[in-house]
């Protein structure tokens, strides 16, 4: 029987140092404390990173990634294509069985890809699901997907949480989203509770296909206890205590702690991150295009992140970061509104603005990761030259909603925002650029023409040509101008006694080797 160890003392401790109390914790619970919350655990209706490593979690997707991010067989085994590209037939692995007992077959696929493209509640990312106009179960383990046209970026959309399989015994379920997710994957759900904490219990009959676990079956340990500890030093705090076994630490004390070796430090590879100004295109000042410019050309993007992060970061010159298809730094170089002051004062002119007529303009930017120091370092480099940015910060669920609504009003002073993406391959693009676009932002007809090819060219070199020209055009019109990767949650730091924690390509941390050597029954 496994020993409860309630946090009596722990919870005092917490308080005194303005740690949110993690609750009742088992003796064999992993507790993970990060700075942010969940939007949802339905993965049709959210985008956030804080939401899509909780649905790794509980769900599982058809393919996985290997180390290198490149998608492997998972739930489905093997895959066929017609020549066409239209038609992708998927071979199910017997043996995986959702949470409530009922075994996870092709009608779960079915009812996931469909609720994906349900006219009355869409999912949010159905643009990267691509032109699936059909799905039939052929027999229990095979599924058939049929397309409109090819869709080059679909096996690896199916590698990742955004395409979780959702067990069909969800459908109708009070409460789906919330107090309820029935998926496959490694751990179930026991509450949520808005703000505080996700409790999840290892899955039992859980089936490891294709996951970056060495571990082929249930995790380790009892339980994972996901706790929202927003401030980086309570973070540190309750790791050292062992009140929180694995969190973000405070990026000012990352070298320090690499080098006392007090806790152990994982860097995240291959994230796939790119943060990038963009702006309410739709009205000015930011609907000229030299307005954007200058703001590219006032921004050192280097020296910010150097004085900010050190060496954690590293600048990025594409809209995709490095890793992902298509990206090349030197072809970007090129494009790209460098560091430029003089530049950006002479655009500013043209647009009327000067000494004494600053352009100004709301800077939105999403809390945690030192975020507010790097946004002061920006502003005032755009106050070199010209621009007065006034920095409003906000958690990353709401900066996406201010976002849209910024570019869906046509009248207002200026607003521009630090936005970031995780993504796999450069389709990321046409979820944001391709009308009516993420966020409602930029689009134009020969925007929209040059993403439709990039989804159809099966031929590597023709596809990575046409996504470069892409890149170029985004570049150019100071549309989307990248500035540093990786961008967020990127640093983990565990107790000493935590082993096989890593962390796989685009960010998703496992916890299915992790064994805590000082919690055991």
């Amino acid at each position: 029987m496994v020993a409860i160890r309630r946090l009596t003392r722990s919870c005092a401790v917490a308080g005194a140092i303005g740690l949110a109390c993690v609750g009742t914790v088992q003796a064999k619970d992993i507790v993970w404390a990060r700075y942010g919350d969940i939007d949802t655990l339905d993965p049709h209706k959210a985008t956030s990173t804080l939401s899509l490593q909780v649905w790794s979690l509980i769900y599982d997707t058809l393919l996985a990634t290997d180390k290198d991010g490149n998608p492997v067989p998972n739930l489905a085994k093997s895959w066929t294509v017609n020549p066409a590209g239209t038609e992708y037939v998927f071979t199910l692995n017997a043996g995986a069985v959702c949470h409530d007992g009922s075994p996870l077959d092709a009608s779960d696929v079915k009812y996931t890809v469909d609720r994906a493209f349900d006219p009355a509640s869409p999912s949010v990312t159905k643009a990267s699901w691509g032109p699936i106009s059909k799905v039939e179960v052929v027999d229990p383990l095979t599924v058939k997907f049929t397309l409109d046209k090819p869709f080059v970026a679909l096996v690896p959309f199916l590698a990742d949480s955004f395409s979780s399989i959702l067990c069909d015994s969800n459908k109708g379920a009070a409460g789906f989203g919330t107090s309820t997710a029935v998926g496959s994957g490694p751990w179930k759900l026991v509450s949520w509770t808005k703000g505080d904490r996700i409790v999840l219990a290892k899955n039992p009959g859980y089936r490891n296909f294709g996951k970056l676990a060495a571990n082929k079956g249930a995790p380790y340990m009892d339980g994972l206890v996901i706790s929202v500890v927003p401030e980086p030093q309570a973070r540190l705090a309750a790791l050292k205590t062992g009140e929180v076994d694995i969190a973000e630490p405070p990026l000012d004390d990352v070298e320090a702690l690499k080098a006392s070796g007090a806790l152990k430090v994982v860097v995240a590879g291959n994230t796939g991150q790119n943060v990038f100004w963009e702006f309410a295109a739709h009205r000015p000042p930011f609907n000229d295009a030299r307005a954007r410019l200058a703001v590219g050309h006032a921004t050192d993007a280097a020296a910010a992140i150097n004085l900010v992060y050190g060496d954690l970061s590293l600048p990025e010159a594409c809209p995709v970061s490095r890793g992902v298809f298509g990206n090349d730094q030197d072809v970007c170089l090129k494009h790209r509104p460098n560091y430029d002051p003089a530049k950006a004062k002479a655009l500013l002119k043209e647009l009327g603005y000067g000494p004494g007529k600053p352009l100004e303009t709301s800077m939105l930017v999403w809390t945690g990761g030192n975020r507010q120091k790097l946004a002061e370092v920006f502003q005032a480099q755009l106050a070199e030259v010209g621009i007065k940015a006034n920095i409003e910060m906000m958690d990353i669920g709401t900066m996406n909603a201010r976002v849209r609504r910024e570019n869906e009003t046509a009248t207002g002073k200026g607003s521009m925002d630090m936005m970031t993406w995780s993504w796999y391959d450069p389709d990321i693009l046409y979820a944001l650029w391709h009308s009516p676009g993420a966020y409602r932002g930029y689009t134009s007809p020969e925007l929209d023409a040059m993403l439709d090819e990039t989804r159809v060219l099966t031929d590597p070199a023709a596809r990575k040509a046409k996504v470069q020209d892409v890149f170029k055009y985004l570049l150019s019109k100071g549309i989307h101008i990248p500035l540093y990767t990786p961008g967020w949650e990127w640093v983990f730091a565990a107790r000493p006694a935590v082993e096989g924690f890593q962390v796989a390509p685009f960010v998703y941390p496992v916890f299915n080797d992790v064994k805590i050597a000082d919690k055991k029954s």
